[in-house]
């Protein structure tokens, strides 16, 4: 069987530049469909984003993959760095509510083979996408473009009947779920 082609993701850490991230999980299989994975997601986010000092300016989460619209306030910053500090964690709390819940066969599914080692696999490899928005201009068709996903999957009428996105807060002011940041910061 020949090796699995790994993807790779271009970054560019340019200041004052917004980051569009799209990452995937493990085989895209529906991984976020549980509402307390994706609450570990979210607090992955925000304790990252507060902890990087990046604004969060929207995201969704869909059942295999989620989209986040980020915007470092540093001049200096290592996007792949927020990456995994958001991944990271939620992988290792998956794996833990894996083993103590006994899904042995999500646990099995998950995990590959590295030579002699054993490595969970919660996101799909290879980083997934990243998009600089170089103007200010381009973010709010980019938040509505992220709002609309559950809408054109056929999963909602409207989006801001999508639980887990940014559109309640933006569209009806809800801030139950996740504060995003201003953009006119």
């Amino acid at each position: 069987m020949p090796p699995r082609h790994r993807k790779t993701r271009r970054t560019y850490n340019e200041p004052g530049h917004a980051h569009l991230l799209t990452f995937s999980c493990e085989q895209r299989w529906p991984l976020l469909v549980r509402d307390g994975i994706r609450r570990l997601f979210l607090e992955a986010v925000d304790r990252t984003r507060r902890r990087q000092d990046v604004a969060l300016l929207a995201y969704v989460i869909m059942p295999e993959h989620a989209h986040l619209l980020v915007w470092p306030r540093r001049s200096e910053y290592r996007i792949d760095e927020f990456l995994y500090s958001v991944k990271r964690p939620v992988s290792f709390q998956v794996k833990q509510l894996f083993r103590a819940g006994g899904s042995r066969r999500w646990l099995d599914r998950l995990t590959v083979r590295r030579g002699k080692q054993e490595v969970f696999r919660f996101w799909l490899a290879g980083g997934g996408h990243d998009r600089n928005l170089v103007r200010r201009e381009q973010l709010w068709p980019v938040i509505d473009y992220l709002h609309a996903n559950p809408v054109r999957r056929g999963m909602v009428a409207r989006p801001t009947d999508w639980p887990w996105s940014s559109a309640r807060y933006w569209l009806l002011g809800d801030r139950s779920v996740l504060e995003m940041d201003s953009i006119d910061a």
